[in-house]
């Protein structure tokens, strides 16, 4: 059960990365320079009002050093490519083992 959620995420990420692949993609022609939208600005719209206390949680319970070069930089990638990356992750995750053929189990 916990697999199909996983997956149905899966889906649910690719989807919204290949929508957002679009609108991207249809801005930057419409503007004739590559335009894409960062991951901070979805989350600021999606989280008004937590968004900007995401930074001082950051460096106060955790690690200064976890926000300015490893989340910021995340932040300011195409929110395209980390939904297909996500994406493509779980759906790897909740994917179903292979069976073993071939190998013998009895001694």
């Amino acid at each position: 059960m916990l697999r199909f959620f996983i997956r149905l995420l899966g889906y649910l990420a690719v989807a919204s990365g290949f929508v957002a692949l679009v609108i991207d993609g249809a801005r930057s022609i419409a503007n004739s320079s590559l335009q894409f939208t960062p991951l901070g600005e979805i989350l600021l719209i999606l989280l008004p009002t937590r968004y900007p206390l995401l930074q001082p949680a950051i460096e106060r319970n955790l690690h200064p050093l976890l926000w300015d070069p490893m989340l910021l930089s995340l932040m300011r990638s195409p929110v395209a490519l980390v939904a297909l990356v996500l994406g493509f992750l779980l759906l790897w995750l909740g994917a179903r083992p292979e069976p073993q053929v071939g190998i013998v189990t009895r001694r």
